[in-house]
């Protein structure tokens, strides 16, 4: 109990928790990112009917 007390109601408890949840929103927006990016590249691949190699 004293662990969630001292994370919600100390400077370093809430620098944790913002930091935590920075983390996780990145994640998150990384996954929705790359996920677009293989699906538009999925899509200009299969449109061209050639393989694409850089």
């Amino acid at each position: 109990m004293k662990a969630i007390v001292d994370l919600f109601s100390t400077d370093y408890g809430l620098f944790s928790i913002s930091g935590i949840i920075f983390m996780i929103g990145m994640a998150v927006w990384f996954y929705r990112f790359f996920t677009r990016k293989m699906q538009e590249s999925e899509r200009a691949q299969r449109g061209s009917g050639s393989v694409h190699t850089e």
